[in-house]
């Protein structure tokens, strides 16, 4: 179907349910089907998007600068940034731990931050691409939004079984509740996208 054919509920005079897609006429406050409040479109939502992404870039900033593991033992005392941790898995040859910790930590983060903000350059700007990409991109965004935890789960694992205070303890740094704030942000800001924007002329 060509571009010029495509009609949206919001071009028609309807107000689609975002729960149920269900469309209803201008004035509904609810969904029957779902209960859902209805709403054309909130105003403020792209606001709210730039305030969670740029909240959350802030706090990724020390999550890649201070320790997110600090061990310590009888003889020494080490502390481990997140690129630290993930140069000395390498090195002792732990190639596969290196890259899920690298990937997890690095890759997906800065991947929702570009995607996060593109779609909402594209929305104001109007358009680097089209809106089935821009859907698709946004589901990606979506999809990827619960592994983002897992490398705060690796150092909270890690840090429950390593306690042998005669030996030694590893306890979080502040990275890794810097990392958890930025990973909360960002999902904030991915859920406050209003999607149904994409197809607004």
């Amino acid at each position: 179907m060509s571009e010029a054919a495509t009609t949206t509920a919001r071009s028609a005079g309807l107000i689609a349910c975002t729960r149920c897609c269900r469309v209803f006429a201008p004035g509904t406050e609810l969904c029957s089907r779902c209960g859902a409040p209805l709403s054309s479109r909130d105003a403020r939502a792209l606001q709210r998007v730039w305030a969670w992404w740029f909240a959350g870039l802030i706090v990724y900033v020390p999550a890649n600068i201070y320790p997110m593991l600090i061990t310590r033992t009888l003889v020494f005392s080490s502390e481990s940034t997140i690129i630290g941790g993930v140069i000395e898995l390498a090195s002792h040859g732990d190639i596969f731990v290196a890259l899920v910790v690298f990937t997890a930590s690095i890759l997906i983060p800065v991947g929702k931050f570009l995607a996060i903000g593109f779609l909402a350059l594209s929305i104001e700007k109007r358009r680097f691409m089209d809106e089935h990409a821009q859907h698709r991109l946004h589901a990606v965004v979506e999809f990827i939004g619960r592994w983002s935890m897992i490398d705060v789960f690796v150092v909270a694992i890690v840090t429950s079984l390593v306690r042998f205070d005669a030996v030694a303890t590893i306890n979080p740094g502040i990275a890794a509740i810097s990392f958890a704030l930025s990973v909360a942000f960002t999902m904030l800001a991915a859920q406050s996208f209003d999607p149904r924007t994409i197809w607004d002329e």
